[in-house]
């Protein structure tokens, strides 16, 4: 049986506190308080790596999930909020061609244009949660409250601004604290941050996973009876040193007949010229080898990794889609900063697609 999967985790808290329409299928119970705990960049293999610094995760319940692909933040947290895949949600990477607007769309930098609702017009679980009279709440750093990827994926009930470990407990503390039942979401960002600059298992990767054994230790120590805890995340993340970047703009092979690049260098969406798609690929996978799997727009829905294709979403999939391999990297002038961090992500190792999936109940 495949592993449960991160789009399984919203709608399995939902089921939780009684919304209907939705199945419980990690096992939580029937609780008075739910919360969701993701630490973004935390993969499972990291963690066991790593556990040492982090007791009170390694003490939690709970295996390993998937996350989805590709295993990049805005179209992990897509599938957090909505509990599709990203053939129906549409987040189809970080960075994607958004035919309504002819332009490429960048989630992470998105304000309000275009309009958010717009883009991923499907109903969110949160939004669902507040309407069934369960608290929601979102606590998350005041930078994200009206961000265009917010409002797409995680938007319904209230958000309360919270930026260090104490803001937090006690924005949840209050949460549980009443007698109806309550729906939390708890975001914590640093430790993704510390992995692209410094790398996984770096002296600074460490102690920020520190920092999220105490933020999770803390948070636990606020619920009350009934209630229950799941710690996840939206991707892992594996180092990458230059040995393995291949600038797409340097070869002829690589380059020829490119209209936009997108995506990221994990895993890169490729619009082409007009009847081009099949020569792309043929050239790049020759071109590739071993170090990426490439594919047509078709391969790629077929693969299933995008789940259940809306056809109105077809258009926003690269006409090619390459997949790095090992360490590989496709780095592009388009993304030059972020092809120069050491920690990345995009792509379906294992340390990329596996995620914690571990739950507290008290």
């Amino acid at each position: 049986m495949a592993p449960a999967s991160l789009a399984d985790v919203g709608t399995s808290a939902a089921a939780s506190v009684g919304v209907p329409g939705y199945h419980d299928v990690l096992g939580i119970g029937e609780v008075q308080h739910v919360v969701i705990c993701l630490i973004d960049g935390l993969g499972w293999r990291s963690l066991i790596e790593f556990g040492g610094q982090a007791p009170a995760l390694i003490a939690m319940g709970g295996s390993s999930m998937h996350t989805v692909f590709p295993t990049t933040t805005p179209t992990a947290l897509a599938s957090l909020g909505t509990g599709q895949l990203p053939g129906t949600h549409g987040l189809v990477g970080a960075t994607f061609f958004l035919p309504e607007t002819q332009s490429v769309l960048a989630p992470l930098r998105w304000k309000q244009d275009p309009l958010p609702a717009m883009v991923q017009p499907e109903t969110t679980i949160f939004e669902r949660v507040a309407h069934h009279g369960v608290q929601m709440l979102t606590v998350a750093p005041a930078k994200y409250e009206f961000s265009g990827l917010t409002a797409a994926a995680l938007r319904g009930g209230d958000y309360r601004v919270a930026e260090d470990t104490a803001q937090r407990v006690a924005e949840l503390r209050a949460a549980v604290s009443g007698a109806g039942r309550s729906f939390t979401y708890v975001y914590w960002f640093e430790l993704d941050r510390i992995g692209h600059k410094h790398g996984v298992g770096s002296q600074a990767w460490l102690s920020g996973l520190g920092r999220v054994n105490d933020l999770v230790a803390k948070l636990a120590e606020q619920l009350p009876p009934s209630s229950a805890m799941i710690v996840t995340s939206d991707h892992g993340m594996i180092n990458c040193d230059p040995t393995g970047h291949i600038s797409i703009e340097r070869h002829r092979e690589l380059s020829g007949d490119l209209v936009l690049i997108a995506g990221e260098p994990r895993a890169r969406h490729l619009y082409v010229q007009p009847n081009c798609a099949d020569a792309v690929a043929t050239r790049w996978s020759q071109f590739l080898g071993a170090r990426a799997k490439v594919f047509t727009r078709d391969q790629i829905i077929d693969s299933g990794w995008l789940g259940p294709m809306d056809p109105e979403l077809v258009d926003r999939i690269g006409d090619v889609v390459c997949v790095g391999q090992g360490t590989t990297m496709l780095t592009s002038l388009v993304d030059a900063r972020s092809c120069a961090l050491l920690g990345q992500h995009g792509a379906l190792t294992p340390a990329e697609l596996e995620i914690p999936g571990l739950i507290i109940r008290t």
